[in-house]
């Protein structure tokens, strides 16, 4: 019962912990699907984690919150697309550059703001998205055997993010394979030539792609400052962009398939607390710095053993130069 109930706990921190990637992985397919290259998923879930603690904390409203952190990402967003569709310049360069202004951003308004080295203040529980019992969950809980905690512990008792980030999944899959919107969209990441001569707009279509991006990034923002902590604390993303890449490059870039490599990331990044302590045969207690760093050493291991064999969009990282 004991081992039952540290894989619920798990589980429940599994879901928590990988609901910032599996927005920012989404953002990452609708990009590069599109053939833009997006490096700049972590300065979006950065500035836009900034965003929503900030005006959480100034307006009492997590929603208001919420609203502000899309709005500042898309206008990342909309940067990074003007940089490398309109002016076709490098997408990768100028995903960095997204990358660092969000970092100095977030620091210099911090200080200038809250005079608290970068951070916000603590918000209160009326500035949040707190969890939320599901229907008859305590009653499963108690009556009926495992499928009963399971209900009660892993699948109620959390806010409406994360259950958000799970229909995010089911609609990007939809939308991507099940309407015209997402045949033209993934058609421009791999023949944007013949998109072109359909007579429909590939600048067009990579921006809407871009912009989606940007309101994913959002979300994963405002969940980790007004969500799954209660403030804003400097680099509170933490690489975690980029390990939302890596989870769409080794899904190959298929939202099933990437959901799936945030679920692992998830679940190693849980690990850290839930093996605090734990006893592993043959081994003894290991350092919690050795799970801490689980996640980034399997993003290099990954990327190193997958990149090459994942195959990406064909136009992918290459501005579109119409034919004369």
């Amino acid at each position: 019962m004991e081992w039952f109930n540290w894989i619920l706990s798990s589980a429940d921190s599994t879901l928590r912990l990988a609901v910032p990637l599996i927005f920012a992985a989404m953002a990452g397919i609708f990009s590069e699907r599109a053939g833009v290259v997006d490096i700049g998923l972590e300065g979006k879930m950065l500035f836009s984690a900034f965003t929503a603690a900030a005006v959480s904390y100034v307006t009492g409203n997590p929603w208001l919150g919420l609203m502000a952190a899309i709005a500042g990402s898309m206008m990342l967003a909309l940067i990074h697309g003007y940089a490398s569709i309109t002016q076709k310049g490098d997408q990768i360069i100028s995903g960095l550059a997204v990358n660092f202004f969000a970092s100095g951003m977030t620091i210099t308004l911090g200080h200038a703001w809250f005079e608290r080295g970068g951070q916000t203040p603590t918000l209160h529980n009326d500035q949040r998205f707190l969890p939320t019992e599901l229907p008859g969950a305590e009653w499963l809980g108690d009556t009926i055997p495992v499928l009963g905690p399971l209900y009660r512990d892993v699948v109620s008792g959390h806010n409406v993010l994360v259950y958000l980030a799970f229909i995010t999944v089911i609609a990007t899959w939809w939308v991507l394979f099940r309407t015209r919107f997402g045949l033209r969209l993934r058609a421009v990441g791999e023949e944007p030539n013949a998109i072109d001569t359909a007579g429909i707009s590939v600048v067009w279509l990579r921006y809407r792609a871009v912009l989606i991006a940007g309101l994913l990034c959002g979300l994963a923002g405002a969940y980790l400052s007004t969500a799954q902590n209660a403030a804003f604390g400097k680099e509170m993303t933490a690489g975690q962009g980029y390990i939302a890449l890596a989870a769409v490059i080794f899904g190959k870039w298929q939202p099933r398939n990437a959901f799936l490599a945030c679920l692992l990331f998830g679940f190693l990044s849980a690990l850290e607390t839930r093996m605090q302590g734990v006893e592993i045969p043959l081994i003894g207690v290991l350092p919690t710095q050795v799970f801490s760093a689980l996640p980034y050493v399997l993003t290099v291991v990954l990327l190193a053993g997958f990149i090459g064999k994942a195959v990406a969009p064909k136009a992918i990282g290459r501005p579109y130069e119409k034919e004369r």
